[in-house]
């Protein structure tokens, strides 16, 4: 039997990749969150927590637990200090990501949702890249209603990450989320596409 497809899912802040997610998931596609198993593996993986340790110092963890505002004010200071940390998470991350991938290896496809899934070096982990686009407008009124934060931190941070035009660039497959055009044909679309071409495989 074949090997799942990946899927990888990106899009900057506000796109609506957890959307696209969470479609894919209500259609029986199993999707594996990196920023949620990150947080998990950064809060309680021993080789994260060392290396952490060695970095920031003790304080990173207080009482065992993850000292969440030390760390992102570390990182969203420099983006040095970015690379450092994600140099150490990332390569946990993707170890984690392919004991999941097996685990689901019965299914036709699977898939990986990942902001930063260009830029972190996920790329090779997946066959096809699915990028989330809505206009920048919309992308940060969303992200400012949905995380309560001004438009100049949001700003910040859309500036921190890669542009949508090279996503696009490198994406085998564009879902428009601008409110205009509906996303689950979209979705499905790209389902029927995948599944011809594993038929067509076997």
């Amino acid at each position: 039997m074949s090997m799942p497809i990946k899927l990888g899912i990106t899009g900057g802040i506000g796109s609506g990749k957890s959307v696209v997610s969470r479609l894919l998931n209500m259609m029986g596609i199993p999707v594996y969150l990196s920023d949620i198993e990150s947080k998990r593996l950064t809060a309680t993986d021993s080789y994260i927590r060392r290396k952490l340790i060695t970095l920031l110092g003790e304080e990173v963890y207080l009482d065992g637990e993850l000292n969440k505002p030390l760390l992102a004010n570390y990182l969203f200071s420099d983006p040095e200090h970015a690379r450092k940390v994600n140099s150490i998470i990332h390569p946990r991350v993707k170890e984690d990501f392919r004991l999941w991938a097996e685990k689901h290896k019965d299914a036709s496809i699977i898939a990986l949702e990942a902001a930063i899934l260009i830029e972190a070096g996920f790329v090779d982990e997946v066959d096809h890249i699915v990028m989330v686009y809505a206009p920048m407008d919309i992308r940060i009124k969303r992200a400012m209603k949905r995380d309560a934060s001004s438009k100049e931190a949001i700003v910040r941070r859309i500036q921190n990450q890669m542009s949508d035009e090279e996503k696009k660039a490198k994406a085998h497959y564009t879902i428009l989320n601008d409110g205009t055009q509906a996303i689950i044909p979209q979705v499905e679309d790209i389902l029927i596409r995948l599944r011809t071409k594993l038929l067509k495989q076997n």
